[in-house]
């Protein structure tokens, strides 16, 4: 029933593909509310508390600021201090350690705001962190451009920790540092064998990512290269080709033995497979949601990126952090923005129960290292 599913989907991409090709707006027309499937806009008003309308605006809206994004970040050059998108204004807000390039930054659509740090200076800093190695105490450190520090994240019960102390000292002399408490420390969403929609490998169960061009993309702490791979239906699909975790979590694996590749995302029977026409990155405070093979479709925001988590089998670097809740099994899965492809789920913390937070591998980074070419509409 699955492949039958995956075929009516193919064929829904075709036809609204033609469809949106058709569509000329006027000059009067109103701004264009990008082409989404009812299951994504359904998830976002369930998750994010958005009626329809403000559903599809805000993806419009979104898509808007993914565009001035990168406009701001060519104007700014070395003063480019970072950027994010403003759920209350719809707009993207670009910070800037020139006050001289203020009107031409908001000449190309954004919002400014003053700061002190470079991203430079920031992404520097981080990189300090990222090679002095964190105990366990210690859930992550990111760049936050709002704050326009490095945010590191401590549980808070460990905060007294000897190991704990001395890498908070140690961060503190390393630059424009702040630290925060959190409850948890985060963990893989990988799981034991049970029922669902996924795929797996020995006794471990995760998610597909995103089709590529001769097979799909997931998580690394899912498998390791050369690993054999099975469907849903426990049949072979193929194997790992190239796996890498800690350090980063990603992975991809050749599909054969009867599979095929389909440039969408299950809705795993509950809501419609969502359409992927390409990557484009979203910006900070975006809306985003995941589709994993334990609790399906969930929505929520991008909190930060380039965030290292610090899990117990090693820290892993370049993460985007979501409100998204995860769970068990959902490694792997797919993180959509709108059309747009994201990142594959890598870990978090809590359970779509009581809520919890989720870290994903970005999508292009995959794609550039093993030099694969996304499956798109």
């Amino acid at each position: 029933m699955r492949r039958m599913r995956i075929h009516a989907a193919a064929s829904v991409l075709i036809a609204l593909g033609a469809t949106v090709a058709s569509l000329t707006p006027t000059a009067q027309a109103a701004p264009a509310v990008p082409e989404m499937s009812p299951g994504l806009v359904e998830a976002m008003q369930r998750d994010l508390g958005l009626t329809k309308v403000e559903a599809q605006e805000r993806l419009s809206a979104e898509q808007d600021a993914t565009a001035v994004e990168q406009r701001v970040k060519r104007l700014a050059g070395g003063s480019y201090a970072g950027s994010w998108f403003d759920a209350d204004t719809g707009r993207l807000t670009v910070a800037t350690t020139d006050a001289s390039l203020a009107g031409e930054l908001r000449a190309a659509g954004a919002d400014v705001r003053r700061a002190v740090h470079s991203a430079a200076r920031l992404d520097a800093t981080k990189k300090q962190l990222d090679k002095a190695g964190a105990p366990e105490g210690v859930a992550a450190w990111r760049v936050d451009h709002k704050a326009n520090r490095v945010v590191v994240d401590v549980v808070a019960n460990q905060r007294t920790d000897n190991d704990v102390t001395a890498f908070v000292e140690r961060a503190r002399k390393a630059g424009p540092v702040e630290i925060r408490e959190v409850n948890a420390a985060p963990e893989t969403f990988a799981a034991g064998t049970v029922g669902g929609d996924p795929y797996y490998t020995g006794n471990v169960r995760c998610s597909i990512g995103f089709s590529v061009h001769g097979g799909f993309v997931t998580a690394g702490h899912c498998g390791q290269a050369g690993a054999a791979v099975r469907g849903w239906d426990q049949s072979p699909i193929g194997n790992f080709q190239g796996s890498s975790f800690p350090g980063n979590d990603y992975a991809w694996v050749s599909v054969g033995n009867g599979w095929w590749t389909v440039p969408v995302v299950l809705g795993w029977g509950t809501v419609p497979d969502q359409l992927v026409r390409g990557s484009n990155e979203a910006p900070v405070g975006a809306s985003i949601c995941r589709s994993g093979s334990t609790t399906r479709w969930h929505c929520g925001t991008v909190l930060a990126k380039n965030e290292t988590v610090n899990y117990s089998q090693g820290a892993v670097q370049q993460l985007t952090k979501t409100s998204v809740c995860a769970q068990g099994g959902d490694s792997g899965g797919s993180f959509i923005s709108g059309d747009q492809a994201q990142g594959v789920t890598s870990g978090g913390w809590g359970n779509c129960t009581s809520g919890g937070q989720t870290w994903y591998q970005p999508v292009n980074e995959i794609l550039t290292r093993y030099g694969l070419r996304l499956h798109t509409a």
